[in-house]
C-alpha cells in the first residue's frame, strides 16, 4: 500500500487539500469577524442548509461511477447518458424543494435573500464532485487537487478583498455564487468531453466492441443503484452539520454562530482521513474488493490501527490549543466555542476510524448496509439535538454529535465483521 508513487499521490491531494482547507478556515475566519457571532450564524445555517441538499441534487452518482467503472472498467462508460438523465431530474426536485423551504414562512427576510443566492452554490458543488469523480478514475490527483482548491482559493481572494470595504450577509453570499457559477460552467464543458470518450481510465483494460451495441441503462435503473450513495451523503450531513440549522431555529443565530467555530476547526482536522479514503484509496478500495481480496483486508486492518492513533493525536492536539487558537483567530466574542470544540475533539478518533471501516461498506453490495447505519445514525442525532439544544444550546448540539459518531464507529466496525469480511 505505501510504496514512492504512493506516496507522491497523496502528497498531491494532501498538499491541495491542506490549502483548500486552509483557504476555506480562513474564508470563515473573515466572515465570523466582519458579521459577528449573529450573522454568522445566519450565513452558517444557510450555507448548512444548501450543503444538505448536494448529495439530493447528484443523487450519488459521482460516488456510484467509482464503483461502476471499478468492477466494469471502461464497458462502465454506458452508465453516464442515464447518470447524466438522473442528475437533470434530481437536480430540479430539490431545487423546487429549496424554493417551497425559502417561502415557506419560517425564515426572516435575509435569510430567504441568501438562500435563494445560495442556490447557485450548490450547482456548482455539484458540478465539483462529478468533476472530481472522473479526476479520480484518471487518477490524475494533482488536477485533483487544483480543481478542488481553486474555488476555495477565489473565495478567500474576493472575501479578503470585500473586507476591506464592507462585507455583510448578502454580498457574501454572492461571493459564494459568483465562483460556483464559474464552476458550473467548466465543470459542464469537462463532463462533455468525458461524454464523448476524452475519458483515460487508469487501472483497466480499454475494452473495444468493435460496433457491438453496448446496453445503456435508462435513468431508473442508475437511480436504482446510486439512491444508497444520495442517502448516504444526505445522511451523512444530517449527523455531520444538521446541527448548525437546529441550532438556528431553536436557539437563534447567536448560538448557531458559536458552535460553527468549532465545527469550522473540525472540520479541518477531518481533512486528513477524508483526502486518504474520499480521494486516494477509494477507487483502489472497489477495485481491490472485486479483483484483490487479500491486499483488500491488509490495507483495512492496517487503516484501523493508524486512524486510532491519529485520530488520538490529533485530540490531544485540539484539547492544548483550542483555548488559545478561538481566540487569536476568530476574537474575544468567539471564546464560548472553546468548550464547544473540547467536546467536538473527543469524535476526533471515532470519525477517524469510521472513515477506514465506513469505506469498506463502500465496496460490491455492502452500500445498502452502510446505508442503514447511517440513517439509523442520522435519526438519534436528530432526536438528540431537538432534545438537548432547547436545554443547552450549542453543548447539547456538540454532545449529540459525539454521541452519533461514537454509535457510527461502531456500527461500521461491526457491519465490515458481518457482511464484508466475515471469515477474517
Amino acid at each position: 500500500m505505501i510504496n514512492k508513487k504512493s506516496i507522491k499521490e497523496i502528497s498531491f491531494l494532501w498538499i491541495g487539500s491542506l490549502l483548500g482547507a486552509l483557504a476555506a478556515f480562513f474564508s470563515q475566519v473573515i466572515i465570523a469577524r466582519e458579521l459577528g457571532p449573529v450573522g454568522f450564524g445566519s450565513f452558517a445555517s444557510a450555507y448548512a442548509t444548501i450543503m444538505l441538499l448536494v448529495p439530493l441534487a447528484g443523487f450519488g452518482v459521482a460516488q456510484y461511477w467509482l464503483k461502476v467503472y471499478g468492477a466494469e472498467g471502461a464497458e462502465a462508460k454506458r452508465w453516464l447518458r442515464g447518470s447524466f438523465r438522473l442528475i437533470i431530474v434530481s437536480t430540479s426536485v430539490v431545487l423546487l424543494s429549496l424554493m417551497a423551504w425559502v417561502f415557506s414562512g419560517l425564515n426572516d427576510a435575509d435569510t430567504r435573500v441568501v438562500l435563494l443566492i445560495m442556490s447557485v452554490y450548490l450547482l456548482g458543488q455539484a458540478s465539483i464532485e462529478l468533476v472530481s469523480a472522473r479526476f479520480q478514475l484518471e487518477e490524475k490527483y494533482l488536477v485533483l487537487a487544483l480543481w478542488q482548491f481553486v474555488p476555495h482559493l477565489l473565495r478567500l481572494i474576493l472575501l479578503s478583498a470585500a473586507a476591506y470595504i464592507n462585507l455583510n450577509l448578502i454580498l457574501v453570499a454572492n461571493i459564494y455564487a459568483v465562483i460556483s457559477l464559474g464552476f458550473l460552467f467548466a465543470g459542464f464543458v469537462v463532463l462533455l468531453r468525458m461524454w464523448k470518450g476524452h475519458f483515460d481510465l487508469k487501472g483497466h483494460i480499454q475494452i473495444l466492441h468493435g460496433g457491438e451495441a453496448v446496453l445503456e441503462p435508462s435513468a431508473l435503473r442508475v437511480l436504482n443503484n446510486t439512491w444508497p450513495f444520495g442517502l448516504a451523503a444526505f445522511f451523512h450531513l444530517i449527523y455531520y452539520q444538521s446541527d448548525i440549522i437546529l441550532l438556528k431555529y431553536l436557539t437563534g443565530d447567536h448560538s448557531a454562530g458559536i458552535y460553527n467555530v468549532a465545527f469550522a476547526v473540525m472540520s479541518a482536522v477531518y481533512l486528513f482521513p477524508a483526502v486518504i479514503y474520499q480521494k486516494y484509496l477509494l477507487p483502489k478500495l472497489h477495485r481491490w474488493a472485486n479483483h484483490d481480496r487479500d491486499k483488500f483486508y491488509r490495507v483495512y486492518a492496517l487503516g484501523n490501527r493508524i486512524m486510532l492513533l491519529l485520530g488520538i493525536v490529533a485530540m490531544i492536539g485540539l484539547w492544548v490549543t483550542s483555548s488559545l487558537a478561538v481566540r487569536l483567530l476568530f476574537g474575544d466574542e468567539y471564546s464560548g466555542s472553546v468548550v464547544v470544540l473540547n467536546v467536538l475533539a473527543l469524535s476526533a478518533p471515532l470519525i477517524f476510524v469510521a472513515f477506514n471501516s465506513g469505506a469498506a461498506l463502500v465496496t460490491k453490495d455492502n452500500m445498502l448496509h452502510k446505508v442503514k447505519y447511517m440513517g439509523c445514525v442520522a435519526i438519534i442525532n436528530i432526536v438528540l439535538n431537538v432534545f438537548l439544544i432547547p436545554r443547552y444550546a450549542e453543548l447539547g448540539a456538540a454532545a449529540a454529535t459525539v454521541i452519533s459518531n461514537l454509535l457510527l464507529m461502531l456500527f461500521y466496525l461491526v457491519g465490515v465483521r458481518r457482511y464484508v469480511f466475515i471469515n477474517k
